[in-house]
């Protein structure tokens, strides 16, 4: 095994990412000197070629948009919540290929768990029906959620998600955005998560706000209509930088055989972001 180790994210584009600032805290906590972490820019089409030409210094990679379902495609074995989410965010050398994970999920469910104050319940809701309502609906299942009201304006883009749901044993009832009474789903929910752009929202922040426990995925700008008018109700919501931390402790594992060094990795994506989030780990 090479003593210099090399990791990376992947995706197009990629040079936003703050996966660099958690993976490289994380290797210089544990002591890991010679381990490095970089952006390489590459499309889904372009991972296949791109993993099989890499050597025995590599220890993982992370995988964002576009190539997250390219990446579950492309591995030799993958794990359960992969494939409930049909995508995958994380791939791990092994002796016979590559082996896949989506610690997406394990990122929506400690921001909810950690940032968003999640006491359990059955519902949760979702606005929209991209690839992170998909992940999100199978960590519903990791949280005892058996029921995702999905809320979107196209029905036939929310069957992926769907399946996803259907994989994990949760339930799916799909909403026509247009037709939605936002304060009664709010209310009747123990979980929103907000997968949409934060103008798509804002008419219905403040019913919307009403929800036990709030998840905006979004983190930039800061805050949104929706974390606005939470913290007006006097609550507190969950955000993408939560979920970003929380995915990448899943990740370092994967890549180190260590336990990941939580509370460093918090500090530098605090320090990274000008100290925005919290960002609690309980």
């Amino acid at each position: 095994m090479p003593t210099e180790r090399r990791a990376a994210v992947l995706g197009k584009p990629v040079a936003h990412s703050l996966s660099p600032v958690l993976h490289t805290a994380a290797y210089a906590a544990l002591g890991l000197d010679g381990w490095t972490y970089e952006r390489v820019e590459v499309d889904a089409a372009g991972l296949p070629g791109f993993v099989r030409g890499l050597g025995p210094e590599w220890a993982g990679l992370s995988v964002t948009m576009p190539g997250k379902r390219a990446a579950l495609e492309f591995a030799t074995a993958a794990s359960p919540v992969a494939v409930a989410a049909g995508a995958a965010n994380t791939l791990v050398p092994t002796a016979d290929g590559w082996f896949a994970d989506c610690t997406d999920v394990a990122g929506v469910a400690g921001a909810l768990r950690c940032a968003g104050g999640f006491a359990g319940g059955d519902t949760g809701l979702v606005l929209g029906a991209g690839g992170t309502a998909a992940a999100t609906v199978v960590a519903f299942a990791s949280l005892g959620i058996r029921r995702a009201v999905l809320v979107v304006r196209d029905p036939a883009r929310a069957r992926e998600t769907v399946e996803a749901a259907g994989r994990a044993g949760v339930e799916a009832d799909v909403r026509l955005w247009a037709e939605a009474d936002f304060g009664k789903l709010a209310a009747d929910c123990a979980v929103l998560v907000s997968t949409v752009p934060p103008p798509a929202v804002e008419a219905h922040a403040a019913e919307l706000a009403g929800a036990p426990c709030v998840l905006d995925v979004i983190y930039h700008p800061w805050p949104t209509p929706l974390a606005e008018a939470v913290a007006a109700r006097g609550g507190r919501a969950a955000t993408g930088l939560d979920m970003l931390l929380h995915q990448a402790f899943g990740q370092v594992e994967h890549f180190t055989g260590q336990v990941a060094p939580r509370e460093a990795m918090r500090d530098a994506l605090r320090a990274a972001t000008g100290d925005i989030l919290p960002l609690p780990l309980d």
